[in-house]
C-alpha cells in the first residue's frame, strides 16, 4: 500500500507542476520519480537499475526523433513544399469546397516532419489571403489545419506514437504498420470534414462571395521571404528531395533497418546534395538542432519516469486501490472509455503528462481486465493525436490563432466538436478492422 502512495503522489505532483508550468518536463521526469524511488525505500543499485532500465526503453526513439526532424527541417529548407503548396493554391481558385480540399492536402505534406509549427507556418501563412478574398471564416482553416496534422502525427517520429512507442516498450515502426489502417481512415475522414465543413460555411455564412479588397496579387505574393530564406532554396533539386524522401519512407515500410538509421543516413545524403558547403551544413544542423533536442531530451528524461514506474512495482501497486473504485462493468471496457475521452483530456492535459502519467496506469488497470497494453495504447492514441491545434498546452495552438487572428474561444467553439467526432468515427473503424478490441 505504502508503494502505491508514493506512487500515486509522484504521479499527481509531476502532472500538477507540468499543468501548472511550474517547470519544464526534463527537470520533473528526472528529479521527481528518483526522489519517490528513494522515498519508497530502494537502494542505490536499485535505483539506477531503474534508470538504466528506463533510458534503454527510449533511446532508440529519441534519437530517431532527433534525425527526422532534421531532415524534414532540411527538405523544408530546400523548398521541397513550396512547388507543391504554392500550385495548390492556384489550383484552387475561387470554388471554397476546392479551397477546403487543397487545405487539407497541404496540412497534410506539410505535416510530415511531425512538427506542429512547421505545419501553421507552411499552411496557414500561404492560404489565409485566399480565405479573406474569398469571404470564409479563418476558423475553418484552424479546423483543417489541426484535423490534418492531427492525422499526420500517426506517423512514427510523430511525438504521441513515439511516447506511446516508449511505454509499451515496442519497436516504433512496427506500432506504426498496425496504425497504417488507421491513419488512411482518418486522412479520408479529414477530405470529408474539409468538404462537409466547406459546404457548411458557403450555406449558412456566405462563403464563397469575392472580397476585391484582397488583391490577386497578395495571393500571389503570400510566400515572399527574405534573402536568408531564400538564399537557402533549392529549386533545381526539388525533383530529387522528392525522391529522397519517398525514398526514406519506402525503406521505413520495410522495416529492413533501423527506423533511426534511415532518417541518419536521409539527413546525410540531403546536406551533402543540398549544402556541399562545410559551413552550410554546419548552420542547417543548428538551425534545427532546438527542434530536435528538446523533444528528444524530455523523452530521454521520461525514460526514468518509465523506468522507476515500471521496473519498481509502483505501477501494479497503484492498480490494487483503482480496481476497487472503478465499477467491474465499465473496466471490462475501459479502452473504449480512455478512446472516447481521449480527445478532451488530451486537450486539457499535456502531452507528457498523458503519455507517462495516465496511459501506463490505465494499461495496467486493463490487464486487470485481460485488456492488452496495446489495444488500450491505440484507443487512447487516437484521439489525443486529434487533439493537437484544439490544446492550450500546445504552443502552436497559439500561433495559429495569433496568425488568423482569432479568439481561443471561437477556435475551440468552432473546432471541438467535429475534431471531437472525427477522432470517434476513426476509434469507431479501429474497433471495426479489430485494431482496438471490445
Amino acid at each position: 500500500m505504502y508503494l502505491a502512495v508514493v506512487g500515486f503522489i509522484m504521479l499527481f505532483l509531476v502532472i500538477f507542476l507540468l499543468f501548472k508550468e511550474k517547470s519544464i518536463p526534463m527537470i520533473l521526469f528526472i528529479t521527481i520519480p528518483v526522489v519517490a524511488a528513494f522515498i519508497a525505500g530502494f537502494s542505490i543499485e536499485e535505483v539506477d537499475g531503474f534508470i538504466k532500465d528506463g533510458i534503454k526503453t527510449v533511446s532508440n526513439m529519441a534519437i530517431l526523433f532527433i534525425f527526422s526532424v532534421t531532415f524534414f527541417g532540411i527538405m523544408s529548407d530546400a523548398g521541397m513544399f513550396d512547388i507543391l503548396v504554392n500550385k495548390l493554391v492556384k489550383k484552387a481558385g475561387k470554388n471554397v469546397i476546392l479551397i477546403a480540399v487543397i487545405t487539407a492536402i497541404i496540412a497534410i505534406f506539410s505535416h510530415l516532419d511531425g512538427a506542429t509549427v512547421t505545419t501553421v507556418l507552411v499552411t496557414i501563412p500561404a492560404l489565409l489571403p485566399l480565405y479573406k478574398k474569398m469571404n470564409i471564416r479563418p476558423q475553418l482553416l484552424l479546423l483543417i489545419t489541426g484535423c490534418g496534422m492531427g492525422v499526420m502525427n500517426l506517423l512514427p517520429w510523430g511525438g504521441p506514437v513515439v511516447r506511446a512507442a516508449a511505454v509499451l516498450n515496442m519497436d516504433v515502426n512496427v506500432l506504426w504498420h498496425l496504425l497504417i489502417p488507421i491513419q488512411i481512415m482518418g486522412l479520408i475522414a479529414t477530405i470529408g470534414l474539409a468538404i462537409v465543413m466547406a459546404i457548411r460555411e458557403v450555406k449558412y455564412y456566405g462563403a464563397g462571395q469575392v472580397n476585391d479588397s484582397i488583391l490577386d496579387s497578395d495571393i500571389d505574393n503570400i510566400n515572399e521571404a527574405d534573402n536568408n530564406v531564400e538564399n537557402l532554396k533549392r529549386p533545381k533539386l526539388v525533383l530529387f528531395n522528392l525522391l529522397l524522401t519517398f525514398a526514406v519512407l519506402v525503406v521505413l515500410l520495410f522495416n529492413k533497418f533501423p527506423n533511426y538509421f534511415v532518417f541518419m543516413f536521409g539527413c546525410s545524403i540531403a546536406l551533402l546534395v543540398n549544402y556541399p558547403n562545410i559551413k552550410e551544413q554546419k548552420a542547417r544542423i543548428k538551425a534545427h538542432a532546438s527542434a530536435a533536442l528538446d523533444v528528444s531530451a524530455v523523452m530521454l528524461a521520461a525514460g526514468i519516469l518509465v523506468g522507476v514506474l515500471g521496473k519498481s512495482g509502483m505501477l501494479e501497486a497503484m492498480t490494487i486501490p483503482l480496481l476497487k473504485i472503478i465499477p467491474s462493468f465499465i473496466a471490462k471496457y475501459l479502452q473504449i472509455v480512455m478512446g472516447i475521452l481521449a480527445l478532451p483530456l488530451g486537450t486539457i492535459i499535456g502531452t507528457d503528462s498523458y503519455f507517462y502519467g495516465i496511459m501506463p496506469l490505465a494499461m495496467e488497470v486493463g490487464q486487470n481486465y485481460s485488456i492488452e497494453p496495446l489495444n488500450m495504447a491505440i484507443a487512447m492514441l487516437i484521439g489525443k493525436n486529434i487533439s493537437l491545434l484544439v490544446s492550450p498546452m500546445v504552443p502552436a495552438t497559439f500561433l495559429a490563432i495569433g496568425l488568423t487572428n482569432t479568439e481561443l474561444k471561437d477556435h475551440l467553439k468552432y473546432s471541438l466538436i467535429p475534431l471531437w467526432i472525427l477522432s470517434l468515427i476513426m476509434l469507431i473503424f479501429a474497433i471495426v478492422i479489430g485494431m482496438v478490441k471490445l
